[in-house]
């Protein structure tokens, strides 16, 4: 489905009542315009397959790199401009299939990081992405593959689905969640989702603390 627009509206009102100036981009030309960039203490991105140039793609990991907050979900993040591997590696995972489309799994919740705090395990019926992901993440949640499917080399995996990443001064906030905007809607997932966006931005709010 990937409904960017209906998604993002979930939360850019929140934003606002934060004290947050939201601007709206449509293209990736914004990711041309350094001033527009160097402004932005949060980039919000849901922006599923196509192209970035090598211009766009340096200009956004060095803003990360130099502080700015980047987070978002889904295909959004995570696929999305395959080829370009510094923003591959700025966000620290890649999205490489999701076995049996739509169906029943169970996200667990590792450890008491303020974003996840007091939400236990819970279950979805939705995409269970499966990932290339980076060894250096701080892994706020996850999901066992079964094997099923036709993916029978999965069986027993147990794959980030949402996580933290510390980049330069940046701070980056994946979840893997987020198909459609019911998706985002479940109480657990739009938890993480609030206190995420709200932590990749350094902001108080993420949970307990920032």
């Amino acid at each position: 489905m990937h409904e960017p627009v209906a998604c993002t509206e979930l939360f850019l009102p929140r934003l606002r009542d934060r004290g947050f100036t939201v601007e709206v981009a449509e293209t990736l030309e914004v990711y041309d315009d350094r001033t527009a960039l160097a402004r932005a203490d949060l980039i919000l991105q849901c922006w599923t397959a196509g192209r970035i140039t090598a211009e766009q793609e340096e200009n956004v990991v060095d803003r990360v790199r130099a502080g700015a907050g980047f987070a978002g979900w889904h295909g959004g993040v995570v696929a999305t401009f395959h080829e370009a591997r510094r923003y591959q590696y700025m966000v620290g995972g890649r999205f490489l299939c999701h076995p049996g489309g739509l169906i029943d799994h169970r996200v667990d919740i590792t450890g008491d990081h303020p974003v996840v705090h007091g939400i236990g395990s819970f279950r979805v019926h939705t995409e269970q992405y499966y990932c290339h992901t980076d060894p250096t993440l701080e892994v706020l949640a996850t999901t066992t593959f079964s094997g099923e499917h036709g993916e029978p080399e999965t069986a027993g995996v147990v794959m980030p689905v949402v996580w933290l990443r510390r980049f330069g001064a940046g701070r980056v906030f994946v979840s893997t969640l987020g198909h459609a905007p019911a998706d985002l809607a479940l109480p657990e997932v739009d938890t993480i989702t609030e206190r995420g966006l709200l932590w990749a931005a350094d902001m108080p709010g993420a949970g307990r603390d920032h």
